[in-house]
């Protein structure tokens, strides 16, 4: 029978991207989105494709099994000054990299009016943002209503790199860890925000995770209104509402009691009931 640390490092590999999965999926999926644009966007184009850049969870490798998702980064050149066709029309600019999907894949502009959604027929799908530079890392995102939002996700992902680093790379691992969390209790806290809030929680960190998922628990709810490391978006908690931040910290309040009681049943050596209760906190596929 595993002991309950074995059965959290089992979890943990369970749920970590492999390396054949990096290449076969994520490398494969971004470099078919740089294929596909470039042939739609020659730099003979009035609106050139640049490049594509890896973005989200798959970036900073906090994605987790079984992958769903994948967002990449369409960079569009302004050379031929295509900015000032669509900068009081971003859906027209969105359409338009939708549209040079027509014939090739399934593809849906998001809900929410900022990506085009490619979906795969063995499953999964990308999420592709096309995005104008503005220079210093920022670029022009459309914001779902016809105009345009800043943003800034490669400083974002520089900074949870350098905390993941200032952390002795146990920050991803954590991470993986509460995205199972989340995934588990009505994935109340977006992917972005759920990452920025655990590399803003911890002055330090190591690798007993069961201490560490007690201490995010105990101590995410003074850190939830976070700003955006990229210092484009701010407060990152500002889409939770009254009712959704309750719902939030009535979920951490569980989570930390769960925890508790888990890391007080393996300390006593009753791991069948340490085991138990973690795979409440993050969901029944903890191994048994």
């Amino acid at each position: 029978m595993l002991t309950t640390s074995q059965a959290m490092t089992q979890f943990l590999t369970d749920i970590t991207v492999t390396d054949y999965q990096k290449t076969s999926i994520i490398s494969a999926r971004k470099d078919r989105v740089t294929e596909n644009l470039t042939a739609a966007f020659p730099l003979t184009s009035d609106l050139p494709f640049s490049r594509a850049i890896l973005m989200g969870s798959a970036a900073k490798g906090t994605i987790v099994r079984p992958i769903d998702d994948i967002d990449v980064l369409a960079v569009f050149s302004n050379v031929n000054d295509a900015w000032s066709t669509y900068r009081f029309d971003s859906q027209a600019f969105l359409y338009r990299v939708r549209r040079a999907y027509s014939g090739l894949s399934t593809a849906q502009v998001g809900a929410r009016g900022q990506a085009v959604r490619i979906f795969f027929q063995n499953g999964g799908h990308v999420d592709v943002a096309p995005v104008f530079s503005h220079g210093n890392d920022v670029y022009g995102l459309p914001g779902g209503d016809g105009g345009w939002i800043n943003t800034a996700p490669t400083v974002a992902n520089t900074w949870f790199t350098q905390r993941h680093a200032e952390l002795n790379y146990n920050l991803a691992p954590l991470v993986r860890l509460l995205k199972k969390w989340n995934n588990s209790h009505s994935k109340r806290l977006q992917s972005f925000h759920l990452e920025t809030v655990a590399a803003s929680t911890f002055s330090s960190l190591g690798s007993n995770r069961q201490g560490a998922l007690v201490n995010f628990f105990e101590w995410a709810p003074d850190h939830l209104d976070i700003g955006d490391p990229g210092g484009q978006s701010g407060t990152l908690s500002n889409y939770l509402g009254w009712s959704g931040r309750s719902e939030v910290t009535k979920a951490l309040s569980s989570a930390a009691d769960r925890a508790r009681k888990a890391r007080d049943a393996e300390a006593k050596g009753d791991h069948a009931e340490a085991k138990r209760l973690w795979r409440i906190v993050l969901g029944s596929s903890f191994p048994s």
